[in-house]
């Protein structure tokens, strides 16, 4: 089934066209003038240079003056075995049709909201034929029953037709247009474009992902730049500037030589704080490590090591280590943030 964009719009015909996939592009003078062109002519020719096909109105109130219409815009530069002549259905818009693909014009007879005008359509010769989903529903009519009998009609007669379903609301008119069998739909950037969204493609993608970053980056990836330490000569008071400089709920202590010695967290902090009141704050580290060895890992372990490390051990902050010197820490609400702990 062939798919063209429906638009004037240049930035979504330049994002949409970028998928590379696209069969072609169709106009019409009311997205032209909603976007406030008034040089058709030239944006007609901007137009054939951005797509593969073009598909523009040719107008006139008699068929020598569609066929002269057709004539002059391809006169303009542009191509004709890449250019698609709209035509509203009528006796002259079909008589048009016949004599355009007389001159090996392509044609797209539209506006269509019967299978009679589909037919006549179809036996003038028309490359395409278009019935107004959208539109017909809005009516109260059952369009999709009109596009089944175009196409069973093109099928059964053997015409040399495509069936275009427009006038595409939703993503739901694309999934009828592909299961009736319809040979091209055109529809606007805002549906095509959320054709592959599913709820369960990204939860199933944004697993994938989560576990590939697991197996093969580092804890240094993900560490913070700002390391929480302290000396054992500092205070409470010291230890609770950095958490709070930090945002972690935890300092590593250290002494004089970087060398680890323990670990601080907010609930020591408001352990000691009820048992001993604010004056806690005035102590130093050196007597207050209530856990000298605590978890560690290095900056070069695997983040599927840390998440191991965090279920094992129950604990909200991991030391990062680097040759024995802490040089960073973890905590567990950075990596639930990022999905990385299930």
């Amino acid at each position: 089934m062939e798919l063209y964009l429906d638009s004037v719009d240049f930035k979504e015909i330049e994002e949409a066209f970028d998928l590379g996939f696209l069969t072609g592009l169709t106009t019409t003078p009311t997205f032209m003038h909603r976007h406030g062109i008034t040089d058709i002519d030239a944006a007609i020719v901007k137009l054939s240079g951005m797509v593969p096909i073009l598909q523009v109105e040719a107008l006139g109130d008699t068929a020598e003056e569609i066929l002269a219409e057709a004539e002059r815009l391809l006169a303009l530069g542009l191509d004709k075995d890449k250019t698609v002549f709209k035509i509203p259905v009528s006796n002259v818009g079909v008589k048009a049709c016949k004599m355009l693909r007389d001159k090996d014009m392509m044609v797209n007879i539209h506006l269509v909201y019967t299978l009679n005008q589909a037919y006549m359509a179809m036996q003038a010769g028309a490359t395409y034929v278009c019935p107004l989903v959208g539109r017909l529903q809005d009516q109260g009519h059952d369009a999709l029953a009109l596009i089944q009998n175009c196409v069973d009609t093109v099928n059964y007669y053997g015409y040399d037709t495509k069936i275009m379903f427009s006038s595409v609301r939703h993503a739901e008119h694309v999934r009828t247009a592909i299961v009736s069998g319809v040979h091209t739909i055109t529809a606007p950037w805002k549906v095509m474009k959320t054709l592959t969204s599913n709820n369960f493609t990204t939860v199933g993608t944004n697993q994938f992902v989560e576990h590939t970053r697991l197996m093969t980056e580092n804890v240094k990836d993900v560490m913070r730049e700002f390391n929480p330490t302290v000396k054992l000569e500092d205070t409470i008071f010291d230890a609770l500037s950095q958490m709070t400089e930090s945002g972690l709920g935890a300092v590593t202590i250290v002494d004089g030589s970087g060398d680890l010695k323990g670990i601080f967290t907010d609930g020591d902090l408001r352990r000691n704080l009820k048992e001993k009141g604010k004056e806690f704050l005035e102590n130093k580290m050196a007597d207050c490590i209530s856990n000298a060895s605590p978890i560690t890992i290095t900056k070069d372990a695997r983040l599927f090591d840390a998440v191991a490390l965090f279920k094992e051990k129950q604990i909200d902050n991991i030391i990062v280590t680097d040759n024995n010197k802490p040089v960073g820490m973890l905590d567990i609400q950075d990596f639930v943030k990022q999905n990385l702990v299930g």
